[in-house]
């Protein structure tokens, strides 16, 4: 039960976004946010017909990928 506990702990501080959410955050259509889901470059969790992104994958996926212009 211990076990069970914690995970619940670090599921109630885990923001999920919908596709949508992330499209507009990231200002790319949601198809290109369904293409990273789809290829594993962005982490996901499959709900019913629909995903969701946590926040912190959005966050994780940008910094990894991010470049600077200069």
């Amino acid at each position: 039960m211990v076990g069970s506990m914690s995970t619940h702990s670090l599921l109630e501080e885990v923001r999920f976004l919908t596709v949508a959410e992330v499209a507009a955050l990231m200002r790319v259509s949601k198809m290109t946010v369904y293409r990273l889901v789809h290829s594993g470059d962005l982490a996901a969790v499959r709900v019913g017909r629909s995903f969701r992104v946590p926040e912190n994958a959005v966050s994780e996926y940008l910094a990894t990928t991010f470049k600077d212009g200069s």
